[in-house]
């Protein structure tokens, strides 16, 4: 598909063997570019494994975290209905599209790779909706009605990233399948739902539970 061109040769810096398909995300009325459910799941070349390393295609999967945060939003859309929203560590946007098709008035993925920009607007633009984007906080000029973050804790330095965004949005929803308790920072669950991230990585069974945090 023409829309995915960039896209493919942005995944082929890192992955020569891999393409972009669209995948329609179950449960969902949403379709993504992703990487090829197909891609060979042997051992990458040295070479090839440096540049994995170096610059993770991350936004060609659509993460389990991210599967969760939508089907959240579907069954509360409430939330997002008429807000400004920012989806932060937006990926291949599944969150921020979410929000969109449920009523959003406004959208802004924020992701600090220039290519999970890139996915998020092809991705938008394959599901028929606008989603503004941009790569720094400090850019973003603007205060919002929820942020959503979905598998953006998966580093501990990344827990100051919840308090630079309380700053600027009034209720906060955190996806994430591998913390289990944000009490600390006033955080309630709200949801727990089954997710895998696809195309599917044979993810331990631990990490298959998404938990929906809120606060407000």
């Amino acid at each position: 598909m023409a829309l995915f061109d960039d896209l493919e040769q942005r995944l082929q810096r890192t992955l020569p063997n891999a393409r972009i398909e669209t995948t329609t995300i179950p449960d969902t009325t949403i379709s993504l570019g992703l990487i090829n459910a197909d891609f060979s799941t042997e051992p990458l070349s040295q070479p090839s494994m440096n540049a994995v390393l170096a610059e993770p295609a991350y936004w060609s999967f659509c993460w389990g975290s991210g599967r969760g945060l939508a089907a959240f939003l579907t069954g509360h859309r409430q939330i997002v209905a008429d807000a400004d929203v920012l989806d932060v560590g937006s990926g291949s946007g599944i969150a921020g599209i979410a929000a969109a098709k449920l009523g959003a008035k406004s959208v802004t993925a924020l992701d600090s790779d220039t290519d999970a920009l890139a996915a998020t607007r092809a991705n938008a633009t394959l599901n028929d909706v606008d989603v503004a984007t941009t790569a720094e906080i400090v850019d973003i000029g603007k205060t919002f009605d929820v942020a959503l973050l979905a598998d953006v804790l998966y580093d501990k330095a990344n827990f100051d990233l919840i308090r630079r965004i309380e700053a600027i949005a009034e209720t906060l929803v955190i996806a994430d399948s591998r913390i289990r308790d944000l009490s600390a920072f006033g955080f309630k669950i709200v949801e727990r739902y089954e997710s895998v991230t696809l195309p599917n990585l044979g993810e331990f069974d631990e990490f298959k539970t998404v938990n929906i945090f809120l606060k407000t």
